[in-house]
């Protein structure tokens, strides 16, 4: 596996806008929140902020807040408000979020190849801590 990751030296000069990208984009999408509404927007469309909240149990409505707008602020979210009384606010994916979503296709795969492997290697370290 070593031999397959490549150091940025490997690749000669890295931005630093897009290294500091990356590492930012890394820690937002690394977070509990961000990965779940990207599948919930893209399997539901837009959606009002409550009914986002709905489908993911256990989000507060702070952290699914400041979630939206992370996001929103990273381009992978569209907030529209809709000039009604009371106010109409929806969101939905961009461009950009669908394309992040479909990056990050590839965990999902690989947890289903490994899912025995790792619930295996769990047990055995939770049986070795145990005793």
């Amino acid at each position: 596996m070593a031999s397959q990751l490549q150091s940025p030296e490997t690749y000669g000069e890295i931005d630093p806008r897009v290294e500091a990208l990356v590492h930012d984009l890394i820690a937002q999408v690394a977070d509990k929140w961000t990965m779940i509404l990207i599948e919930v927007l893209h399997d539901h469309g837009e959606q009002r902020f409550t009914q986002i909240s709905k489908r993911v149990p256990g989000v507060s409505q702070k952290m699914l807040t400041q979630t939206l707008r992370q996001m929103e602020r990273n381009g992978l979210v569209l907030r529209t408000v809709h000039p009604v009384v009371p106010p109409k606010v929806e969101y939905r994916l961009t461009k950009l979020g669908e394309s992040l979503g479909e990056a990050f296709c590839g965990v999902w795969t690989w947890a289903e190849d490994n899912l025995e492997t790792v619930e295996t290697a769990r047990q055995g370290f939770d049986e070795r801590a145990a005793g």
